[in-house]
């Protein structure tokens, strides 16, 4: 495995962590040591930051805050992901099934339409679709890799946002909840907003990372689906060159968030979420996100 250090990560930092991987014997035995590289780091920026770490190789993990409650943002498309592959497989949703693009839905809180604008959405390719059919399997594509908002509430609006969230309670989830789609400024301004802490979060992406979140077949697309992701300037900007991850981020004004399975070599995968919201000016989360994805990863698999 690659150790080049990414732009992201200062010389100092990346030197004491280079330092905990090639003297670590395990990272259990590491945790105090990693906790002491994280915590300056989180001090500086001024953010609230959350972390969920497990090696589901050695069972190992780490947790920082783990189970603060965070606006989930576009993480919770990953658990409208599950829950779309839960409804085909049970025969209610058929991914091949072509829908109309529309970018027009009703608030959870009294019914009446809001739009989705394209400035707001990641995918603005999409509202050059409107009106045309795509399938339930491509908007789930762009869901998860581009982000789309307008696919996100498509595809809530056939599964169903309870659905969803009784989804995740089978899973084991129990804070997490998924209550509406994106934009619904009426709901937002109510206080009714999606949900999710890392630790659950991580909980969701272990369930698709050990195959419990669907069929054996189901798990391997999902995880399939999120290694093609396109926003990589989070935990991917921090890990080593060249080691697979399927990630899902999530944003919103002065917050940042990640969800990350990765891939290491010959080995089980490790699961690693970032939350962070109100870092100091001029810092983006991403960049937080990075430098402290690098620091674990970096310590919890030593170099081969």
């Amino acid at each position: 495995m690659s150790l080049k250090r990414p732009a992201c990560l200062g010389g100092a930092v990346w030197a004491v962590a280079l330092l905990v991987v090639s003297s670590a014997s395990g990272f259990g035995a590491e945790l105090k040591n990693i906790k002491k590289l994280l915590r300056p780091e989180i001090a500086a920026s001024r953010a609230k930051v959350s972390v969920a770490f497990k090696d589901l190789e050695t069972g190992d993990t780490l947790y920082i805050k783990e189970r603060g409650m965070f606006h989930a943002a576009s993480t919770m498309k990953v658990a409208v992901m599950i829950e779309v592959f839960r409804q085909a497989a049970a025969g209610t949703v058929d991914l091949d099934e072509r829908l109309a693009v529309r970018t027009v839905f009703k608030s959870i809180v009294d019914g009446r339409p809001f739009s989705l604008e394209m400035k707001d959405d990641s995918d603005q390719e999409i509202y050059d679709l409107v009106g045309r059919d795509l399938s339930v399997r491509e908007l789930v594509e762009r869901m998860i890799t581009r982000s789309s908002n307008a696919a996100a509430n498509m595809l809530i609006d056939l599964v169903q946002a309870g659905n969803v969230t009784a989804t995740l309670k089978r899973l084991g989830i129990r804070r997490m909840v998924v209550l509406r789609g994106v934009e619904d400024n009426a709901a937002y301004k109510k206080g009714l907003n999606n949900r999710t802490s890392a630790l659950d979060l991580m909980r969701l992406m272990e369930a698709i990372a050990t195959g419990r979140a669907g069929s054996a077949s189901d798990c391997r697309e999902m995880m399939a689906i999120l290694g093609r992701q396109t926003f990589r300037d989070g935990i991917p900007a921090g890990l080593p060159e060249g080691l697979p991850v399927g990630n899902k981020t999530g944003s919103l004004a002065g917050l940042d968030h990640d969800a990350a399975i990765i891939f290491p070599p010959g080995r089980k995968p490790c699961v690693l979420v970032i939350l962070t919201r109100g870092w100091k000016a001029g810092e983006q989360g991403t960049q937080l996100i990075a430098r402290l994805s690098g620091l674990i990863v970096r310590a919890a698999l030593p170099s081969s």
